[in-house]
């Protein structure tokens, strides 16, 4: 089994999604987590998190690294459960969407992920990894950029507050990196340069995380939007797994031709 930059790369934001929800006690980020009501609610997230940890080393191993994606892929799917409530009180309200669409891109890497692994290591498709069904993960994949896009000009103030201060025209960059996310979700769902534009989207989310969460850790005073200090973790894990999805996708497409030429052979 070889494992690539983005196998890696996509075990190390799982895993950090774990250690946040150790940390945290909540089963997703932000704040969200399983309802009241549930006997030992505490008791089930910290064991979940500990088997998305068990999980993520998993991945590593031949044996184990096609059950650890599905338990991965099965923990995403919880979390884009939980963040169904909001929408069906706000359908309308593009913050009610964030949290669900962030746990679908997350499913969508480890569906894919999961696709890669059973060639690799079966050399057969089943129905939910077979060609067709990862193109319908990539079309899930880019409605969520689209998405992303959309919310850059509906919140593009708080975009903008977000930019580095160094950088000119800060309002200019949040209108340009949500059209950058709205090129990015067409080009794979229509299927115009897909390769291109998710290797594009993995490396704009990348750099979101670089330049915007890593440098609010060491800001004094700390930037309002990086408050409390759960928020700022948990959007620095999100970002990571958001760019880690992203890869993954990117990977699934290495046979597509970076242009307009036709599609290369294995």
């Amino acid at each position: 089994m070889r494992i690539g930059l983005s196998h890696g790369f996509f075990a190390i934001a799982a895993a950090s999604l774990a250690a946040l929800s150790l940390t945290y006690g909540d089963f997703a980020p932000s704040g969200r987590s399983l309802p009241g009501w549930i006997p030992w609610r505490e008791t089930w997230v910290h064991l979940s998190a500990l088997l998305l940890l068990a999980s993520c080393v998993g991945l590593c191993f031949s044996r184990t690294a096609l059950p650890s994606a599905l338990t991965i892929g099965a923990y995403q799917a919880v979390w884009a459960v939980i963040g169904v409530p909001p929408i069906l009180s706000k359908p309308l309200s593009i913050g009610a969407w964030y949290g669900f669409c962030e746990a679908l891109t997350a499913l969508v890497g480890a569906w894919i992920l999961y696709s890669i692994l059973r060639r690799q290591l079966r050399g057969s498709e089943i129905p939910i990894a077979g060609e067709r069904a990862v193109r319908v993960a990539r079309i899930l994949f880019g409605l969520t950029c689209v998405f992303y896009g959309c919310s850059h000009f509906v919140y593009a103030d708080y975009t903008a507050s977000m930019v580095p201060a160094w950088l000119p025209s800060r309002l200019g960059f949040a209108y340009l990196t949500g059209l950058g996310h709205l090129a990015a979700g067409i080009g794979i769902i229509v299927g115009i340069l897909p390769r291109l534009a998710a290797t594009l989207e993995a490396i704009m989310m990348s750099l979101f995380g670089l330049l915007v969460w890593v440098p609010s850790f060491l800001a004094q005073p700390r930037p309002q939007w990086a408050t409390p200090p759960q928020n700022q973790w948990s959007e620095l894990v999100v970002n990571l797994v958001l760019a880690a999805s992203a890869c993954i996708v990117a990977t699934s497409l290495r046979n597509d031709p970076w242009g307009f030429g036709s599609r290369s052979r294995e």
